[in-house]
């Protein structure tokens, strides 16, 4: 089982893209790609919505995600989103492996 998260970032004038390049270069997207359980980490820009970017993240199980989510890399996200001024959307998916 994987629980998949597609978060869409949505601001104004470039700065949903100006997060995710901060996000990469300030190393935390590496830092969540390198936590335990974490299986997929990507940045996504919408053809139709140049102020969108969306983050599809996929983590083994919810207890990783659980973690992921008390991890001080979560602080780090929200100072970056208040930064921006961006509203968040949420879907999540939990995807079951057959055997």
């Amino acid at each position: 089982m994987s629980i998949i998260v597609n978060l869409y970032y949505t601001g104004q004038n470039g700065n949903a893209r100006k997060f995710a390049e901060e996000m990469t270069a300030r190393g935390i997207v590496d830092a969540i790609r390198a936590e335990e359980g974490n299986e997929r980490y990507e940045y996504f820009f919408p053809m139709e919505d140049a102020e969108t970017v969306l983050l599809i993240d996929r983590w083994k199980n919810q207890e990783a995600l659980d973690i992921h989510h008390r991890s001080e890399m979560m602080k780090q996200i929200a100072e970056l989103r208040d930064k921006y001024k961006l509203r968040l959307r949420v879907e999540r998916y939990v995807e079951e492996r057959k055997a």
